[in-house]
Order: C-alpha cells, then structure tokens, then sequence
C-alpha cells in the first residue's frame, strides 16, 4: 500500500531559506505580524489533515467511483468522502486564506498554496470539491455585485455551499467563442440558461448541500465569438434573500464521464433547462471575468502535479531501498543478501532523482507564485502589485504546463522503478499516473498555455515581463559570479539568460513572417522558459544550502539538496540545447505534410 508524508522540512527551507517569506509577508499590512513559528503550525496541522484525512480515501476514491441516480440527478461520492469534508469544514480549511469579511481567515495564499500541495499528494480528486469552490470564490470576490457577494462569499468560505465553473459544451473544448448556452432576460433581471456543458468537474455530489455553477452563456444580442460570452451564477438551489435554499433550480447532472483517472471526482455532464441565474460583472464581458477562476485554477493545476510528484517520489524511493534486483555493477553493495537493493543501479537513481528535482523545483516556483499573489492583493506600493502581477501572469501558464509535464514524467518514472508491481493497482503507482494524466489537457491543454507564453506573454509585449524575470537571474548572476563554489549553478543559469533574450527576439521575427512559426516553436519554447525559471530557483536553493554549510551545518538535508540541485543541471536542464535547435528548424518540417497525413 502507498504511504505519504507531509514534506514539511523542504517546505520550511523554500520558506524561510531561499525566499525569505516571513520578511516578505511583514510588508503587507494583512500580515504584518506573521512570523515563521505561525507559517509552521499551521502547515503542520494542514499537514496531519491530508495524511491522516484524506490520503487513506485515495484508492478507495479510485475504486469506488461515483455513482448518478438517474431519476433524482443526484450523485454519491465515494465512501468516506462526505465525512472528510466534513472534517475540513469543521477545521476551518476552507476560510484560510479568504477575506476576514466574509468570515475568513486572512491567511497569506502561501499557506494556501501548501494545503492545497499536500492534498493534492494525499487525493487529487477529493481536492478538486474544495479546490473548484474557492476558484469560484475568487472570481465572484473580484467580479460579483454587493448582493451577490453578500449572499454566496460566506457560504463558500466557510465551505458549507461549494462551486464549480460551468465552460465546456460538447462542440466546444478550449475555444469557447463556439458555445451555444443561452440567457434570456427576465422581469425581476434575472436570466433563464438553457444549454448543455461537459468534463464539469464537481459538478454535481453529496458534499454540500448547495452547489454554486459559474456558468458562461450567451445573451440574445451577444456578438459572434469569445466578444459574446456572458457570466451568471446559477446555484443548485436557489438562494432566498435571506440566505436559505429555496426550490430546486433547472441545472442538474445528465450523465457522468468514464474517464481514465481521477475518479473519484464526478465530472458531470450538466443540463440547464430553464436555470435562473444572475449576471456576474458585464454583458460580453464573462470571459474576462471567469479568468480570475480560470487563472486560479491554472495554478491550481501545476500544484496538482508537484503532489503527485512528490508522493509517487516517496513511495518509488521507499521501495528501491527495500526492494533486491541482481547486484552493483561495481561489485556487491549488500553482501549480507542474495541480490543488492535496487537503488543501486544508475538508471533507477536518475529516475528517483528526477522525480526528486521536479517535486522540489516545483515546489520553490508555486510558493513564489503564491507570494506574488499576496503581494499583488495586498502590498501598499501600486508598482509592486502591478509588477507581482504582471510577473504572475508570465509563470502562469508555465506552472501549468511545465509542472504538468514533469508531473507525467515523473510518475511514469516512480512506476517504472517498481518495474511490475508499478504495473497492478496493489501498490497505488499507476493511479498516480493516471490521475496526473488529465492535468496536461484541462484548464488549458499545455498547447494552449504554450501559446498563451509565447504569443501573449512574451511576444505580446516584445518580450518586456521575461526581461523583467531576467532582471532577477541578472541579481543572482552578479551576486554569485565570482563564487566558485556556485559556479556548476550560475553559469548554466547566464548562459540560458543571455540565449533566451536573443532566441525569443530571432523567433518574434520568424514569427512576424510566418504565424505558423509560433504554433510550431510554443511548446518547445514554453519548456525551456520552464527550465531557464527551474534553474534560477535551483541556483537560490544550492545558494541557500552552501551558505548554511558553510556557517557550520552538518545536517544532510543541505547535502542532499546540493546534490538534488547538481543532478539538475547535469540531467535535466541540458535538455534546453536539443529544445532550442528544433524549435530552430521552423514550422516546415510540421506543416509540409499533406501526403504523410493523407
């Protein structure tokens, strides 16, 4: 049976280490006295939460399934699940890091970050009820009306009601100009929805006993395309204006998908007929409104992945040290038994090693990430908000593309090390596989985010936020440069620095003459971006690591994370070279290709 632990001696070093959270926090008024010791307890607590709560209902989750009633419309999650939502309702997880006036907690979205990681370790599907709620609290906190804020933000904090966000329809995945979903006006100014959405997940369970749909809709004078969308909230039960559940709205579960992972989620189809909802911020303008969830729950994705990561990581490592296959190459390493640990052999080290360097490479860019989030929503300088912001929105689509595809790397590497027992449900690999699986297609297939990266993020504003990135591998450069015990980190990292800039400026060319020339480099382009952004936090976390030794520790944390940071550069980060010189080759090679896909 698969085992996990809460990492929360590697969560404290990206803390208080390498990025200085506590320092950071103290300059924002919300937070001005949080300290390390409060960042600690409560991770430890978050911590006991997923291993003990949630983690033990992850195979039975996958086993067990949902199941629809086909007459009432209602579906059972899987056993246990109820309950422990319960418990992390009755422990006030939700509220964490919502707004104080609403009934949250005011918590940084740091420590968000790390709940939501070691959920998702414990049970990505059961994470995805709460994780859907509070993209939906998000988005009607920045969009919503006084009423609509007053009525649905303190259920949703307090996670008694949960949320979903409505967007797919079967003719329509990710461009969402094509959907069809309709909102008529009504007297009292409300909307009736008729339309059919797909892969809605959450969208429909025995958790709550309202769920609040984000629902994108069409009005009957939209315009063609992305321009015409439209926003409404349309609860499962309308909301008197007390407060109470009034009668059952026309929005139910049709069907439930059969999908390959993550099944213990209900991904619903979902029927409006006749669904009453209100408008969320403008006519046409519900696209750039559900952005906000949308963009959250991008980050949300790539943190889906770094759990997995990292608990297929502790159980591959768990067993290579138990498990005996034939002996060293360079002689015998157990002479006590008939074969050696398989931990010995280098390619089961370079496959543990590179789940190891992604997990904590991952884990260091998303607890930035969700510092930049602070920073953006609560520090006093305009400048800084609008550049955490502006950062933010590069990484984005980095930390869920990049993170996704490592995440796929990595648990298919964890199940390689069990060689046949990976291969069988007894020892839970290959569900960790298979639910990492779905993270690189929803929210944006990584093809999407790609072109999100290079055409908006990059090439949109003439490469201006990467420069503004590069400014701070430029700081690292020149504080590190003359440090030879940090050269094996810094020169890769100046050498890539100085590439990307004269690489995206040749390709923003090709890309003027040819359109193509972008669909062509994006994804290769977006995965060395993700590794010029891995080796910077890398060289911060050798950096951090040679400064604690050299100031007289001796504990082998800081080794292993030298060693960690060196099997990165080494192995992984080379990978860079081939990117470059095939996104080099241009979009002929793809697009001249009529008679090879007759």
């Amino acid at each position: 049976m698969p085992v996990y632990t809460p990492p929360l001696r590697d969560m404290q070093f990206v803390m208080h280490e390498v990025l200085g959270i506590s320092a950071s926090l103290q300059q924002l008024p919300p937070h001005q006295e949080m300290d390390a010791d409060t960042l600690n307890a409560v991770l430890e607590e978050a911590g006991k939460f997923a291993a003990e709560v949630a983690f033990p209902l992850n195979r039975v989750g996958d086993e067990q399934g949902c199941q629809l009633n086909r007459q009432s419309h209602e579906v059972k999650t899987p056993e246990g699940f109820k309950q422990a939502y319960e418990q992390y309702v009755q422990g006030g997880w939700p509220a964490l890091s919502c707004d104080p006036q609403y009934g949250g907690q005011g918590l940084p979205f740091v420590l968000n970050n790390f709940l939501y990681e070691m959920l998702n370790s414990a049970n990505q599907a059961w994470t995805m009820y709460p994780g859907l709620s509070h993209g939906a609290y998000e988005c009607l906190h920045a969009h919503g009306t006084p009423e609509q804020k007053a009525l649905y933000l303190p259920k949703l904090t307090s996670g008694e009601w949960t949320g979903t966000m409505c967007l797919t329809e079967p003719h329509c995945g990710t461009d969402l100009g094509l959907l069809r979903t309709k909102a008529e006006p009504l007297t009292d100014g409300s909307y009736q929805l008729s339309g059919s959405k797909i892969f809605i997940s959450a969208g429909e369970h025995d958790l709550a006993p309202n769920i609040v749909h984000l629902v994108l809709a069409r009005l009957p004078d939209a315009p063609a395309g992305s321009k015409g969308i439209s926003l409404f909230v349309v609860p499962k039960y309308r909301v008197n204006g007390d407060g109470s559940l009034g009668a059952r709205n026309g929005i139910r579960c049709g069907g439930l998908e059969h999908k390959m992972g993550i099944h213990g989620n209900a991904t619903c189809q979902m029927v409006l007929d006749g669904a009453v909802g209100q408008l969320v911020g403008q006519p046409h303008k519900g696209l750039q409104a559900m952005f906000v969830m949308m963009n959250a729950a991008r980050l949300g994705v790539g943190n889906q992945s770094l759990g997995l990561t990292e608990v297929a990581f502790q159980n591959a490592l768990a067993y290579a040290k138990d498990r005996v296959q034939m002996r060293s190459l360079t002689g015998p390493k157990a002479k006590d038994k008939p074969a050696d640990p398989i931990i010995v052999h280098p390619d089961v080290r370079k496959m543990l090693m590179t789940a190891k360097a992604y997990a904590e490479g991952g884990r260091a860019l998303t607890t930035y990430c969700a510092l930049l989030l602070d920073q953006e929503f609560n520090h006093p300088d305009e400048k800084v908000r609008k550049d955490a912001a502006e950062v933010l929105a590069l990484l984005t689509p980095i930390v869920k593309a990049f993170l996704t595809d490592n995440g796929h790397i990595a648990t298919n590497a964890c199940l390689q090390v069990f060689g046949g027992h990976g291969f069988i449900r007894e020892w839970g690999m290959e569900q960790f596989a298979r639910d990492n699986r779905i993270n690189m297609i929803y929210e944006g297939t990584n093809t999407i985010q790609s072109l999100d990266l290079l055409g908006r993020k990059v090439l949109g504003n003439n490469g201006a936020t990467l420069r503004k990135f590069g400014k701070l591998i430029a700081a690292l450069v020149e504080q590190e440069g003359v440090n030879e015990q940090m050269a094996e980190f810094i020169n890769p990292l100046a050498r890539l620095g100085e590439q990307m800039n004269k690489f995206t400026t040749e390709l923003g060319f090709r890309a003027f003459q040819n359109a193509d020339e972008v669909g062509a480099a994006a994804v290769d382009y977006l995965r060395v971006a993700g590794h010029l952004v891995f080796a910077y936090f890398w060289a911060r976390m050798a950096q951090a690591a040679l400064q604690q030794i050299a100031a007289g520790s001796t504990d082998p944390f800081y080794t292993a994370k030298l060693q960690t940071a060196r099997f990165y550069f080494a192995k992984l980060f080379p990978e860079t070279a081939t990117l470059m010189r095939t996104v080099r080759t241009g979009s002929k090679a793809l697009m001249d290709t009529e008679a090879a896909l007759a």
